[in-house]
């Protein structure tokens, strides 16, 4: 679970830098504005001759939280807001996870506050940063201060590439394990959430 947590808040932290331009790109991600796209993930572990491979969809609301449904294999939907984490299958809650019970959780959460506001020192504070590209092609690697730790950040880099938005996460462990996150057909509007993203946002308070 402190794999996932750190998974989906270090995509939500790299989806926001597309957004606030540090590299190249010139999308913002204002308040009021909604991110919707699909996401495929493939974990790649050792002892394993495929990738274990999860397909979704993702809503990213500014100042609420995230929404990270899981399609495939198995249907599952995470919301993480600041006030921590819920999962539910079937509609079904069978975890929460309050932000008092997971330090780090809140740290990660400061550092996406950071990142719409456009203010990269608490990013910088944990990570030392590398950009290259422009706006249409670039990459950013992100190297951890301090050495892997399994239960506060379990990643030695972190690869983000991308144009407009984010189109690549690859997390690399320090065993040589590696998840890899690709995002696809991603879509910014200003428009309402649906009655029913609403209620899966409240659903985390």
């Amino acid at each position: 679970m402190h794999r996932l947590i750190a998974v989906l808040f270090l995509t939500c932290l790299t989806t926001l830098s597309a957004a606030q331009g540090l590299a190249g790109p010139s999308q913002t991600l204002e308040a009021g504005q909604v991110l919707r796209g699909r996401f495929v993930q493939e974990r790649h572990l050792k002892g394993f001759n495929a990738p274990l491979r999860t397909e979704g969809r993702f809503v990213l609301v500014p100042g609420r939280g995230l929404i990270w449904q899981a399609e495939t294999p198995f249907a599952v939907t995470t919301v993480i807001t600041a006030a921590g984490l819920v999962q539910a299958v079937g509609g079904a809650e069978t975890m929460r996870l309050p932000s008092a019970r997971l330090p780090f959780l809140a740290r990660l959460y400061d550092m996406l506050s950071g990142v719409l506001g456009g203010d990269w020192r608490a990013v910088e504070t944990d990570f030392t940063t590398t950009r290259s590209g422009g706006a249409e092609a670039w990459r950013m690697e992100l190297t951890p201060r301090q050495a892997p730790d399994q239960i506060a950040m379990p990643f030695r880099s972190i690869t983000v590439k991308g144009g407009r938005f984010l189109d690549e996460v690859i997390l690399a462990k320090g065993d040589d394990d590696f998840d890899r996150l690709e995002f696809l057909d991603q879509i910014l509007s200003a428009g309402p959430l649906s009655a029913a993203e609403n209620a899966t946002l409240d659903s985390a308070r």
